[in-house]
């Protein structure tokens, strides 16, 4: 690299170039997310980092501009290098260092909203040093070093330290110590900055940057006046150019404008030693090289003063005009403070050779102006002391990062007195809850032994009560047992007085004893009956219900017909078998069904339905009578309940049916409720659940429930 008098030269630029682009390249995925490119970003880097290795550096940024406008959705980390390119391209290739600035300041808002710390990190590190680099040429000394000493802390105080952010940071320190003259601190922060690109990888940035290193370090040796140590290391870099370049077969241009640099360097040591042959050839390899379009003219111009120089100190005035004439050719297009000064003051001490005095002094008055411009420039970076400032940094940084600290601290001392009083409050709630819990605890135990007090009050009661309710049925069964035989032979005998001849109201009389005994006898029986259904053993097997359905009403149409009432059956389209006792589910369901004749008008119509529901078979029995009040709903299933009414014809009610009904359907593990609005009708339903069933030869029909 030429190292000479302006801190950023032509070849600087593609170096930076390069090094700005790694770091993006150094994240590059292929997935999508706001961390990361995109897929169409990635190829439109691709084509523009050809153009600009083939050196079309504007026409590759116009490409970036038109792609990037066409992506639909671009990430953060798209936008970051897009505004980067414009950065290196304003800041490295056309100078305007204010437009570069303003990218800087777009590039830290974008990295601002990147939500991965360490990428952040990172970049805050890359972004620093670039604004960094755009305020030192605005000659904005002091904001640049903060900027550079925030890059710093940015790669240093990552959770894994940033080294290629460090070795930027030393590298930069090294060229504003070599600007200021302190060669050898700039020699030692080139050789730190080595140290940290030495294993960065095969590269091609690392590469170029440790040949640069190599270089810088030779130029230092040089002012420390120690020749063949810089000659040692301007040696080192052609070297590691010679046998790693052909790894980098697109970067020819980049590769051959470094080694145009390293000789014109290393002419210096030859000038020093007065060998001048070996200088001028080293001079005209190093001119060769960057005078082609696309390289380091720059670095030419001044290699060209060089050997204008030796031209002038040897008397060889021809080659020395010809030098010249070439060189202000190359000065009408390509402008260059230094060389514009130095070739004044070549070609004054040439007419001071040739004794044109008047022409002598123009150049040499142009010169020294020109120069002192120059120095002027250069003397605000010299009373900047870039150490003073980074220790003051330094000691800010500590003071912030103590600051940040103590408040943290601070934190944690009100975080351990709330806890500490959250666990006084939570001891103090344990110890009261502890104490009523022991309280509790004894109130429990006196109300568990009054409760097992009241519980043995209570089993003594029940047993009791069980015993009196096996004496009552004991006392029902004897007296109706005993009752049933002289009140049935009441019953014969006045059927049979009933047939002689008597008068029309001794007839009468007699009807009525046997009606009246007839009673009796079903009150007995049903008496007998209702103690009786706990002791006796139901006799189970399979039935089938249409028929027992069909049986019933059959048998009760007689008596319908007695109150002009007609009974409607609905059956099951295919025979069902139940597990039931016949005799008993029988007497169910003509029980039910004498209800509703009882119960309703003469000429009324009585529904009865069997219907399959969900593994269980329903019977419904639907009459349009008075109904049920509601104040008598709970006790109608009641043995001797008051709930019982006459019929609709005056027919008894013993209250007895009903309770027996409910004992029989729960021995066949079946269930019995109602429906009912008064003088709209009662729905009774029986269910039974189905323990046999036949495959239904076709389409399974959907029953309804037949409701009140």
């Amino acid at each position: 690299m030429r190292f000479k008098a302006r801190y950023t030269s032509p070849l600087l630029r593609h170096v930076w170039l390069c090094a700005f682009l790694f770091v993006f390249a150094s994240c590059t995925q292929k997935s999508v997310n706001n961390n990361q490119y995109s897929d169409e970003f990635q190829s439109i880097l691709n084509h523009t980092e050809k153009l600009w290795a083939a050196g079309k550096v504007k026409g590759g940024l116009d490409y970036m501009d038109t792609a990037f406008s066409k992506l639909p959705n671009p990430t953060l980390y798209d936008r970051y290098r897009f505004y980067g390119y414009h950065y290196i391209y304003y800041q490295k290739t056309i100078s305007r260092f204010n437009k570069s600035l303003l990218y800087t300041d777009s590039m830290i808002a974008i990295n601002n909203k990147i939500k991965d710390p360490k990428l952040h990190a990172r970049l805050l590190a890359d972004v620093s040093f670039a604004r960094g680099d755009a305020l030192f040429e605005l000659k904005q000394y002091t904001e640049a070093y903060e900027s550079y000493y925030r890059g710093y802390i940015a790669g240093k105080d990552n959770s894994q330290l940033n080294m290629n952010a460090l070795g930027d940071y030393t590298y930069r320190m090294g060229m504003i110590m070599y600007k200021k003259g302190h060669y050898k601190l700039a020699m030692n922060y080139f050789k730190d900055t080595y140290k940290f690109f030495k294993n960065s990888g095969d590269e091609f940035v690392f590469f170029y940057r440790r040949q640069e290193l190599f270089d810088n370090i030779g130029l230092c040796f040089r002012h420390l006046e120690a020749p063949d140590s810089a000659l040692i290391y301007f040696n080192k870099a052609l070297k590691i150019i010679d046998e790693n370049g052909f790894k980098y077969p697109t970067r020819k241009l980049h590769l051959e404008m470094a080694k145009g640099v390293v000789y014109g360097n290393m002419a210096d040591i030859y000038i020093a030693k007065k060998e001048y042959p070996a200088a001028v050839n080293l001079l005209k390899k190093s001119i060769a090289i960057n005078l082609q379009k696309g390289y380091d003219n720059h670095d030419a111009q001044l290699s060209e003063i060089k050997l204008g120089q030796i031209y002038l100190n040897n008397n060889q005035r021809d080659s020395l005009l010809d030098v010249l004439a070439h060189l202000r050719t190359q000065l009408d297009t390509i402008k260059s403070a230094d060389a514009e000064a130095d070739y004044n003051r070549l070609l004054g001490n040439y007419f001071v050779q040739i004794n044109e005095l008047k022409r002598a002094i123009a150049h040499i008055q142009r010169y020294n102006s020109m120069k002192d411009s120059i120095t002027q420039k250069a003397s605000l970076l010299m009373e900047t002391d870039v150490n003073q400032q980074l220790a003051n940094y330094e000691k800010q940084h500590e003071i912030d990062t103590l600051s940040n600290n103590n408040k943290l601290q601070v934190i944690y001392l009100y975080v351990t007195i709330f806890f500490m009083v959250m666990a006084t409050i939570i001891i103090f709630l344990i110890l009261r809850n502890w104490k009523r819990s022991k309280k509790d605890v004894e109130t429990v135990n006196v109300l568990n032994r009054q409760i097992n007090q009241q519980n043995g009050v209570l089993e003594k009661a029940l047993k009791e009560l069980n015993i009196s309710s096996q004496e009552k049925d004991r006392i029902l069964r004897t007296v109706a047992h005993d009752l049933r035989n002289p009140i049935g032979g009441i019953a014969s005998l006045t059927a049979l007085m009933a047939e002689d001849e008597y008068t029309d109201e001794q007839r009468e009389m007699i009807n009525l004893v046997k009606e009246t005994s007839i009673n009796s006898l079903e009150l007995i029986n049903e008496i007998l009956e209702a103690t009786n259904m706990n002791a006796v053993e139901l006799n189970l097997g399979q039935v089938e219900i249409n028929s027992l359905v069909s049986n019933s009403v059959e048998l009760l149409r007689f008596k319908a017909a007695e109150k002009g009432q007609k009974i409607l059956l609905e059956t099951l389209d295919k025979q069902q078998e139940l597990y039931i006792s016949r005799e008993k589910i029988w007497r169910v369901i003509s029980n039910l069904i004498s209800n509703a004749i009882k119960f309703s008008p003469t000429g009324s119509t009585i529904h009865v339905k069997v219907a399959d529901d969900n593994n269980k078979i329903i019977i419904a029995v639907k009459d349009n009578g008075i109904g049920i009040p509601d104040k008598l709903k709970d006790q109608v299933f009641n043995m001797f309940t008051s709930a019982q009414r006459p019929g609709t014809l005056g027919e008894k009610s013993f209250g007895l049916g009903l309770s027996i009904c409910r004992q029989i359907m729960e021995k066949n593990h079946g269930k019995i409720w109602f429906e009912s609005d008064i003088n709209i009708g009662t729905t009774f339903f029986i269910s039974l659940p189905l323990v046999s069933r036949h495959k239904p030869n076709g389409l399974p029909q959907q029953v309804s429930i037949p409701v009140s």
